[in-house]
């Protein structure tokens, strides 16, 4: 449009000094050209100020269909966004909704479990109390400190549990095992060290430092029994059990079956 106009205020402009140079257009002079090549330039500036406005509307539109298009745009990816948020939470309430399951199965197998062991922890002690006295000391203590074990918040259930198999674990080797230690027989000032030889829970028989006494557990009367016909016997399996004396038959005394009620 620019162009156009320009191209007329040229074509005006020559014709007028064509004609006055002919003298076509009487009493038209100078002036009157100067006159009418300021019209036709206000006319084009008028113009160019008309092109310059649709020029900055047309510039004012893209820009407001550019920022259409990104608010478009970021709707869309916040749209995904939320949907994707929204799949997560769902998944978390699942989550928390199993964890509170197990909470609960948890607490009622705490309930349950929790009695158990303290009826195996009892019964481990009741055991102890009633067997044959060997390492006595140390298996008391064992069952006691499980039983410390199972007042504990700080340690876990399944940790209580492997204790106490591991006690009953411990019980059940000494019935197939054959050793002798050093220990005391009596309380106070009737306590004497001697040294013992056990062959599983079948016997229990002691002898003193100076093996001047000699005697065995007494199952069935619950007590020591000295007798020293079995010295040189009693000698002999703390030889082997000891590993000081090659494997042999020894005699030893053994308590006589009883009957058992169920």
């Amino acid at each position: 449009m620019n162009l156009i106009h320009k191209k007329c205020s040229q074509c005006l402009a020559t014709l007028v000094l064509a004609l006055t140079a002919f003298g076509m257009i009487p009493g038209v002079g100078a002036q009157a050209l100067r006159a009418v090549t300021a019209e036709q330039k206000a006319a084009d500036e008028a113009a160019r100020a008309s092109q310059n406005q649709i020029n900055q509307v047309l510039d004012r539109k893209q820009d407001l269909s550019n920022k259409y298009a990104q608010i478009m745009a970021e709707t869309d990816s916040l749209v995904k966004y939320n949907e994707h948020l929204s799949g997560q939470v769902k998944a978390q309430q699942g989550e928390m909704a199993s964890i509170e399951k197990q909470l609960l199965e948890i607490e009622t197998t705490n309930r349950e479990v929790q009695p158990l062991m303290q009826r195996m922890v009892d019964t481990l002690a009741e055991f102890v109390a009633l067997d044959v006295p060997f390492l006595l000391e140390e298996r008391t203590e064992r069952v006691n400190t499980i039983k410390e074990l199972l007042l504990r918040s700080d340690v876990s259930i399944s940790e209580k549990y492997r204790r106490i198999m591991e006690a009953y674990q411990i019980e059940l080797e000494f019935g197939r095992t054959f050793d002798s230690y050093q220990g005391k027989i009596g309380v106070g000032d009737g306590a004497k060290t001697v040294q013992f030889v056990r062959l599983g829970r079948v016997s229990l028989m002691y002898q003193t430092l100076d093996e001047q006494e000699t005697g065995y557990w007494d199952a069935k009367k619950k007590a020591w029994v000295q007798d020293n016909s079995y010295a040189e016997q009693v000698k002999e399996a703390m030889s082997v059990a000891n590993k000081d004396g090659a494997p042999d038959l020894v005699t030893v005394p053994v308590p006589a079956p009883q009957d058992v009620k169920l």
